[in-house]
């Protein structure tokens, strides 16, 4: 009996808690709606049964769909969304070094196997891995939007120079290959997972240490969508609201019929 993908188990979870409306403030930070979010998990798992066969290659080679095309598309949206190029160069440069470093461990942890980065790996990869990828991913980018996108990008990346490595090692043509499928796909979903919690708990210790937001130089569409409301600023808004209605032509005559009433 197979064992249920880990990563949809952890994606179902977290679908409950963005229903109950317990994930609101990552995905604001993140430039997605609850509605958006679960639309995307949706997409994963049912992408990750789905692979799309990819011709006029040496051996039997396919990509997933939940597990590398859902992805990128997200990452690349989540890129659009960035408030600065210096997150875009984060988020990239994360990617790169988690692939990296990913990739590395896996070599290492792996040493004397067939497969190097985790295919056949000693400690599971599916744990492993994603924690690595995580904790790579968030310290480069910083930010959840780019912490994501490296985390994510970054473990698609070793897949992919896990298929380079079976070119150059000319693989059987019986050989086949899901890119982002497979354990690739828990390792994807865990090490995204990992890497907006880190940036979720770590980027809230220190935003409350600080005062805030670091609000220097970025865009004050940015800044609004980081600094939470306050409770004067909404009083504040009430009373706007309040005094807008009272200023009505309607809600004057009312005002004056009621004094005149008493």
């Amino acid at each position: 009996m197979e064992r249920f993908p880990i990563g949809i188990i952890v994606l179902i979870i977290v679908s409950v808690i963005i229903y109950l409306g317990l994930a609101h403030r990552a995905l604001d930070r993140m430039r997605l709606s609850d509605r958006g979010a679960l639309i995307v998990i949706g997409a994963i798992i049912l992408g990750s049964f789905v692979s799309i066969p990819l011709p006029f290659l040496p051996f039997t080679t396919s990509i997933n769909i939940g597990g590398a095309l859902v992805p990128v598309v997200l990452a690349v949206y989540l890129l659009v969304k960035a408030g600065s190029n210096k997150e875009w160069i984060r988020a990239l440069l994360g990617a790169v070094a988690t692939a990296g470093v990913v990739y590395i461990i896996g070599s290492v942890v792996n040493r004397g196997v067939m497969e190097p980065a985790g295919r056949y790996a000693v400690i599971d990869a599916v744990y492993l891995y994603p924690l690595v990828g995580g904790v790579v991913a968030y310290i480069i980018g910083r930010s959840r939007r780019a912490a994501f996108i490296a985390a994510t990008l970054g473990v698609l990346m070793v897949d992919i120079f896990h298929y380079i490595w079976l070119l150059n090692q000319r693989a059987p043509a019986n050989y086949a290959v899901s890119i982002g499928g497979a354990g690739a796909f828990d390792t994807i979903v865990l090490a995204g997972i990992v890497a907006v919690l880190l940036a979720e708990i770590v980027g809230e210790l220190f935003e409350r240490l600080s005062g805030g937001p670091n609000v220097e130089g970025r865009p004050g569409k940015l800044v609004r969508g980081l600094k939470k409301p306050e409770i004067n600023e909404q009083i504040t808004s009430d009373k706007d609201i309040n005094l807008s209605l009272d200023e009505q032509p309607e809600n004057k005559d009312r005002g004056k019929a009621a004094e005149q009433h008493e």
